[in-house]
C-alpha cells in the first residue's frame, strides 16, 4: 500500500519530467474546490513565471504524457493552470479493499528506524501533579504511540525532578515539624526507620508551607539551600529522608499517570545522574569547554554570527551547587553514550525555550552529540477564560486529579442530558464517564496547534456534538452497535463495491488517506493534523449513515458491502483515537 498523495505525486511528477520540466513541480494536494475535483496540481503556474509559457499550455503537455490513465476517472484543467483530479472508483475501491486487510490500514513501517527517547511528563517529587503538567503529558504520550507505530525503537522518559531546592525545603520543613527524627542527628548510627509517619498530602501540605516560608524569607531559603547541598553531598539522614519522599511520590504519580492512561518506560530522575556529573565537569574542565566565570563554572554560548546574547550555561554555581541544566547534560551524555540514540524529543512548555536553546548548544559545542538529534517539542499553555494560565476559582492551581474530577462530573451531566447510559447502572456509568471525560481533555489539547495557547472550556469539551473527543467516541460506539445488530441478524461482512452516490465515494477518498494523515503528523510532530483528520472522517460517515441505511437496505450485496465500510472506519477511527490515547467504549 502507498501513499495516496505520494503515488499522485510521483505520477505528476514523471510527466513533469517527461515534458522537460523539475520534477518538483508534480506535487499533488488535495483540491480546495472539491466541485471540480479531489486532488490538484498546481505546478504549472509556479513554472509558467520560470519558463515565460502560458500555465495551461504547459499543463495540458503534462495531462497529455500522464502515465496509468486507469487511477483517474477525470483529469480537467481550471484557469488559469489548474489541474484537477479525480479518481476512478475502481482504484478508490481497489485501496479500500487492500487497507480493509491491513492490521496497519496501508500505513507502512518507516524504512530507517531510530532509537528514540521521548522526554515528558516532567513532575517534581513531593509535588502534586496539576493542570499545568496536562499538556506535556498528554502530548509525550501521543508522540510515544506514534513513533512506536511507525517502527522506532523508543524509550518514554518521565525525567523526575528529584534532586533539586524542594528536597532541601522539604527537610527544613519535618526539621521544624518533628526535629527529634534521628535523620537530623548527625551522630547517629543506627539503621534508619524504615516507615515514615509522612503521606503524600503531608509531603504536599509540607512542601507547600516550606515554598512560602522561602520565599519571604532569605534566612529559610540559605537554610534551604544548606540542606540541598548537604543531602546532594552524601548526608546520610538527609539522603534516607530523600528515598522515602522519592517513594511515596512516585507511587502518587504512577496513580495520577495511570488516570490518564498514560505509562513510561523510564522512571529516572535527574538523581540517577548525580554520579555522572563529577567526571563530565572534569572531562569539560579539562578539555577547555567549560571555564570559570565570576565564581561559577560555565560554557560560553554565543557565537560570532548570533544575533542575540546566548547567555553562558551553568554548569556549576559559585557555591558549589549543581543546576538542573546540568543533570540536563549529564542526561544527554547518558543517553548518547549508553543508549546509542538517535532522536531525544523534549516535550516542555515553550516558555523553556531558551533553556533548551543553551542545553542543546552545550551539547553539540561540547562534542557530546554528534549524529544524535536533539529536538524541543514545544507547547503552549492551557488558560483559564480569562487567557492567563488556568488556576482554581481561588487562584490556585489545580490538581490534575482535581481536574480529572471535574470532568467526570461533566461527562456524567452531559450523558444524562442527551439519554446516555440511561439502562445502566451506576458503576458501568461511571466506567463510560471516565472514558468520555478522558477522551475531552485529551482531543480538546491534541487538536490545538501545539505552540499555541487555548482555553479551557469544560462544557465544550465535554459535549457530544462538534469537534470533541465525546463526539468520536459515540461515533466508534454506534458502528459497534450496528455491527453488533447485523451479527445478531446473520447479516455477514462481503465484499467492498464500487460507491453507489457521492457521499459513499467521499467515505472512501477520506478512508485512503489514513496513511498520508499519520505521515504529515508524524514528521511535524503535530498531533492536532491527526485530530483534523479524525474528526472530518467521523463527519463524513455521519453523513454516509444518515444516507445508507444500513440494517433496512434490500440489497443484500450492497448492505454487506456498506456493513465492510463500516468496519474499516472504526478500525480507522480505533487506531487514530489509540494514537491519540483515547479508548472506544463498546457502548453507551
Amino acid at each position: 500500500m502507498v501513499l495516496l498523495r505520494k503515488l499522485l505525486t510521483t505520477l505528476f511528477s514523471n510527466a513533469f519530467e517527461l515534458c522537460g520540466f523539475d520534477r518538483k513541480f508534480g506535487k499533488v494536494v488535495i483540491s480546495q474546490r472539491p466541485e471540480l475535483g479531489q486532488f490538484q496540481c498546481n505546478g504549472a503556474l509556479a513554472l509558467a513565471n520560470i519558463q515565460r509559457k502560458n500555465p495551461r499550455r504547459i499543463a495540458q503537455e503534462v495531462i497529455d504524457v500522464l502515465e496509468h490513465r486507469e487511477v483517474f476517472s477525470d483529469i480537467s484543467l481550471a484557469d488559469p493552470g489548474f489541474i484537477n483530479i479525480t479518481l476512478s472508483d475502481e482504484f478508490l475501491v481497489s485501496q479500500v479493499q487492500e487497507i480493509a486487510k491491513d492490521e496497519r490500514l496501508g500505513c507502512s513501517i518507516i524504512s530507517n528506524p531510530k532509537n528514540v527517547i521521548i522526554d515528558f511528563g516532567g513532575p517534581n517529587m513531593a509535588k502534586p501533579m496539576h493542570v499545568g503538567h496536562l499538556r506535556s503529558t498528554i502530548i509525550g504520550d501521543s508522540l510515544q504511540r506514534l513513533f512506536r507505530f511507525m517502527g522506532n525503537h523508543v524509550k518514554s522518559d518521565i525525567h523526575l525532578g528529584d534532586w533539586g531546592t524542594q528536597v532541601g525545603m522539604l527537610i527544613c520543613e519535618l526539621r521544624r515539624q518533628q526535629p527529634d527524627l534521628p535523620y537530623f542527628d548527625i551522630s547517629y548510627t543506627e539503621p534508619y526507620p524504615k516507615e515514615l509517619k509522612v503521606a503524600i498530602t503531608d509531603l504536599e501540605e509540607m512542601y507547600s508551607n516550606a515554598y512560602t516560608l522561602c520565599k519571604n524569607s532569605e534566612k529559610e531559603m540559605k537554610a534551604a539551600l544548606k540542606a540541598t547541598m548537604e543531602f546532594q553531598q552524601g548526608q546520610p539522614g538527609y539522603r534516607a529522608l530523600w528515598s522515602y519522599f522519592r517513594d511515596i511520590s512516585v507511587k502518587e504519580l504512577k496513580e495520577d499517570f495511570g488516570n490518564l492512561g498514560v505509562t513510561f518506560d523510564l522512571w529516572q530522575g535527574e538523581s540517577h545522574y548525580r554520579d555522572r556529573i563529577p567526571a563530565m565537569i572534569e572531562k569539560l574542565r579539562a578539555n577547555g569547554h567549560a571555564k570559570m566565570s565570576e565564581g561559577a563554572l560555565v560554557i560560553h554560548l554565543t557565537k560570532e554570527s548570533d544575533k542575540k546574547e546566548i547567555p553562558p550555561f551553568i554548569l556549576v554555581k559559585s557555591n558549589g551547587g549543581y543546576l538542573y541544566s546540568t543533570s540536563d547534560l549529564a542526561t544527554i551524555e547518558e543517553r548518547v553514550d549508553d543508549f546509542k540514540v538517535d532522536l531525544i524529543l523534549y516535550v516542555v512548555d515553550k516558555r523553556q525555550s531558551l533553556h533548551f536553546e543553551q542545553v542543546f548548544r552545550a551539547a553539540c559545542q561540547t562534542g557530546m552529540v554528534n549524529d544524535t538529534k536533539l529536538e524541543h517539542i514545544a507547547f503552549g499553555t492551557v488558560n483559564g477564560p480569562d487567557g492567563k494560565p488556568f488556576k482554581t476559582r481561588a487562584g490556585g492551581v489545580m490538581k490534575l486529579k482535581d481536574l480529572i474530577s471535574m470532568t467526570i462530573d461533566e461527562a456524567l451531566k452531559q450523558m444524562k442530558k442527551i439519554g446516555i447510559a440511561e439502562s445502566y447502572n451506576d458503576l458501568e456509568r461511571l466506567n463510560i464517564a471516565k472514558k468520555v471525560s478522558i477522551a475531552a481533555l485529551k482531543f480538546a489539547d491534541l487538536m490545538n496547534p501545539r505552540t499555541s495557547d487555548y482555553i479551557f472550556d469544560l462544557k465544550k469539551f465535554t459535549k457530544f456534538e462538534g469537534c470533541t473527543g465525546p463526539y468520536l467516541l459515540y461515533s466508534g460506539v454506534r458502528v459497534k452497535s450496528i455491527l453488533r445488530k447485523a451479527s445478531n441478524k446473520g447479516i455477514i461482512l462481503g465484499s467492498i463495491l464500487s460507491p453507489t452516490s457521492c457521499i459513499e465515494r467521499n467515505l472512501m477518498l477520506e478512508l485512503c488517506q489514513f496513511s498520508d494523515a499519520v505521515q504529515n503528523v508524524y514528521f511535524l510532530r503535530a498531533p492536532n493534523y491527526l485530530c483534523d483528520f479524525v474528526y472530518n472522517l467521523a463527519q463524513i460517515f455521519s453523513c454516509f449513515y444518515e444516507q445508507c441505511h444500513i440494517l433496512r437496505e434490500k440489497d443484500p450485496d450492497l448492505q454487506s458491502s456498506w456493513l465492510a465500510l463500516s468496519q474499516v472506519y472504526l478500525h480507522e477511527l480505533e487506531l487514530v483515537l489509540f494514537l491519540l490515547g483515547i479508548e472506544i467504549p463498546d457502548k453507551m
